[in-house]
């Protein structure tokens, strides 16, 4: 369900657009292809003195990462094509190879921060890299459900007790997860 429409009349600002594609590759390993976009919803002066149209790209950048079968990446690379200082933004996306080694489920985004924080890196590109993980389960997701049916993993999926609805004690976990669901204990009754 959207969201309902607003009961003040508004003037559109920005847009923001984050859109992540996974492949599987013949290597046994995936893709996660990120892309960022920010625009403006009206026209402004670049830091060139040129005027871009409402809509034109201010920011809009790439980051690559290949992970392995144990979230862990293998291979990354980050490509801009706008930036609002150009080539001064554009020369930190070789540091980016520093995401390599790097587990998506181990603190990722921690770690991402601790790495490129403030003048280390990016703010865009960082920010862009944090929902990385969250997409790679999804992409993993078939590949574990079939696991799961076939019986060849006996480990309790990563994934409980990593969200309030998937919590070991609730109702999802009892009905979809029920070798992994513990009962909440009894509360004490007072007299």
């Amino acid at each position: 369900m959207p969201l309902p429409p607003s009961d003040i009349a508004r003037e559109p600002l920005h847009t923001r657009s984050i859109r992540v594609n996974s492949f599987a590759r013949e290597d046994g390993q995936w893709d996660l292809e990120a892309e960022l976009i920010d625009v403006k919803a009206y026209d402004f002066p670049g830091n060139d003195g040129v005027v871009r149209p409402a809509g034109s790209p201010v920011h809009h950048m790439h980051l690559r990462v290949t992970i392995d079968e144990q979230f862990t990446i293998t291979s990354a690379l980050a490509v801009y094509d706008a930036a609002p200082y150009n080539a001064h933004c554009m020369a930190i996306a070789p540091d980016y190879e520093a995401l390599i080694g790097m587990n998506l489920l181990r603190n990722f985004r921690q770690v991402v921060k601790d790495r490129f924080a403030r003048t280390a890196g990016c703010t865009h590109l960082t920010e862009l890299s944090y929902v990385l993980p969250t997409v790679a389960v999804q992409s993993m997701a078939n590949k574990r459900r079939k696991e799961r049916l076939s019986g060849k993993t006996a480990q309790k999926p990563f994934q409980l007790d990593g969200c309030h609805a998937l919590r070991i004690d609730g109702p999802v976990a009892k009905e979809f997860y029920p070798q992994w669901y513990i009962a909440p204990p009894l509360e004490e009754k007072c007299e």
